[in-house]
């Protein structure tokens, strides 16, 4: 695991751990003057809530504990921050729990929380691609589509849920367990991409094909990607919006051309010009470090 170098805010010479909740994988780390010196990898129980909270305590007691200020978790579930409750998740046993309570008790450490897409969007703030900003998105184009906010240089706590905007009035289905139609998650995830390569190449093919051929129906999902993001920038002003998750990461030279036209067109004046619209930096780390950095908040 790399280590990034201490940056002005951010990580400093509190020893935190930070841990990344998956729907397959626990992915945590021990987080010293800003670098990541060890991790471990878990696999995630998913036989109830109880064994889901007791394997997330003994992936953070892997690691070295002393001096440990705080621990932070980044979970795959909307977060209540006014009363620490998970409200509950797809893939994992989490629902109307008080998760912070829940891993206070098994470690006797102070307890910060997030949703896994604002943690990235975080350290992605303070190590990546979003350094130097103040007003900074992050859309992770992967399985479905999740997103973070930096706002006036601070996390945005909110639900967040930028793939479930609505871009399409009573557009095509959402994945999963989500009711709702026209969603950007609906037309610019890989599930997605992968429903119009199946549409247009057979039933065995995926968004690795369209991409691999450089389909032109890709330019139709960076058109519904622009329109996301001009959208967002209308509402909060964004200046720069990193691109990441395995389809957004591998398609990203494809879809830029035509979402950089939608930004243009749908953003109010000059905000879709000045626009920076780049690729994560972070990668599969990102989760668990923007999960260090939420341990500090909590300290």
């Amino acid at each position: 695991m790399p280590a990034w170098p201490a940056p002005e805010r951010g990580l400093t010479a509190n020893r935190v751990i930070g841990v990344d909740l998956g729907g397959t994988k626990i992915l945590a780390g021990l987080i010293e003057d800003g670098h990541v010196v060890q991790t471990v990898e878990h696999r995630t129980p998913t036989t109830s809530q109880e064994a889901l909270f007791d394997g997330l305590a003994e992936a953070v007691r892997e690691l070295p504990l002393d001096g440990v200020d705080a621990v932070g978790f980044g979970i795959p579930s909307r977060f209540d921050y006014r009363t620490g409750h998970a409200l509950g998740a797809v893939n994992i046993p989490l629902s109307e729990v008080d998760f912070v309570a829940a891993m206070h008790d098994r470690l006797d450490l102070p307890v910060g929380v997030e949703n896994d897409a604002s943690c990235a969007a975080f350290a992605e703030h303070v190590h990546g691609a979003g350094q130097g900003t103040s007003y900074f998105c992050t859309l992770t184009l992967g399985t479905g589509v999740g997103g973070g906010i930096i706002f006036a240089g601070k996390l945005f706590h909110a639900w967040t849920e930028l793939g479930h905007m609505v871009i399409v009035a009573d557009g095509a289905p959402c994945n999963g367990a989500c009711a709702g139609r026209g969603h950007l998650e609906s037309y610019c995830s890989g599930s997605a991409a992968t429903r119009v390569a199946q549409e247009l190449l057979g039933p065995d093919a995926t968004a690795h094909d369209l991409v691999e051929q450089h389909h032109p129906a890709l330019e139709g999902i960076g058109h519904y990607l622009g329109i996301g993001i001009g959208s967002l920038v209308n509402i909060f002003g964004f200046e720069r919006v990193a691109i990441g998750g395995g389809f957004g990461v591998a398609a990203f030279e494809q879809l830029l051309p035509a979402a950089r036209q939608a930004v243009l067109r749908e953003a109010l004046g000059n905000g879709g010009r000045d626009l920076q619209i780049e690729l994560a930096q972070l990668g599969e780390a990102a989760g668990m470090i923007g999960a260090g950095l939420v341990a500090l908040e909590a300290l």
